[in-house]
């Protein structure tokens, strides 16, 4: 039962009498129907249905967590203050850290991984527990699950929910109502017009390729790399493009070195075969 400590991960708390309310009128997800004891994949878009921020979030008792990347926490905390007018909310950084654990059951105080049973589980503390494990553990941990994370394996201000699984791990809520950028991911939902999709990608030739690095077969162009540990990695990809080399039975490339590209385990969109 590995336990790691994630120093590129920040607490933003958002609390008050209209916290709920706020969020739910802003977020991806459904904050209302969230239960106690789940973090939840959440984000905050920009008007064209771009995802600005992703996080997990939880309850506490007079609000709510978000669990985001570090270098993007003090940026969350600004756009959610220009969207607080006249709301009863405090948004504020919080001084938490976090860990994660994976691979056995979860303490007490820990709260599940909403995206998968599988990925593990929370915990958010004022002093850091004792880790037996590190940061690279969990990554390569989701990776091979097949789990995107925001700056890791999509740029911010440049991907659409859909094309960083977000449809797919319980990222948004279809039925709730409005939301920031929420017309143009309905639509994409609606249309079946998602495209490009983070898959996984296991290397045959060594050690996974450098985040950014093109990812061809032939002369298509497919997509680019994001995070990788081992021989273990994702990409973001043209679906559409990558069934057309499979077809025409092109070995597919990332970064100069051949490699599978897989469907991941929970997903339900359209694959190549």
């Amino acid at each position: 039962m590995p336990l790691a400590l994630l120093p590129d991960r920040a607490i933003v708390s958002v609390t008050g009498a209209d916290a709920s309310s706020f969020l739910q009128g802003l977020l991806t997800c459904n904050v209302e129907t969230l239960p106690e004891g789940e973090a939840r994949l959440g984000a905050l878009l920009s008007p064209q249905g771009k995802i600005l921020f992703d996080f997990l979030v939880s309850r506490v008792p007079d609000g709510y967590r978000l669990d985001t990347a570090r270098e993007k926490a003090a940026d969350l905390v600004k756009r959610l203050t220009l969207y607080r007018l006249r709301a009863q909310v405090t948004v504020e950084a919080s001084p938490l850290v976090v860990a994660v654990g994976w691979g056995g059951d979860a303490p007490a105080a820990a709260l599940r991984d909403g995206r998968l049973a599988t990925l593990g589980w929370r915990i958010y503390a004022a002093e850091a527990p004792a880790a037996d494990a590190d940061a690279a553990a969990y990554a390569a941990h989701r990776i091979g699950l097949g789990v995107p994370e925001g700056g890791a394996d999509f740029p911010f201000g440049d991907a659409f929910p859909h094309e960083a699984l977000m449809d797919q791990i319980g990222g948004v809520d279809f039925k709730k109502g409005c939301y920031v950028g929420q017309e143009v991911v309905s639509r994409m939902q609606h249309r079946g017009t998602a495209r490009t999709r983070i898959v996984p990608l296991a290397y045959r030739d060594g050690a996974a390729a450098t985040p950014g690095e093109p990812v061809v077969a032939g002369e298509r162009s497919l997509g680019q790399t994001g995070s990788g540990v081992g021989e273990r990695g994702l990409a973001m990809l043209r679906i559409d493009r990558l069934g057309e080399a499979l077809a025409a039975g092109e070995p597919v490339l990332a970064g100069g070195r051949t490699v599978e590209v897989e469907k991941p385990g929970f997903a339900t969109f359209a694959w190549p075969v």
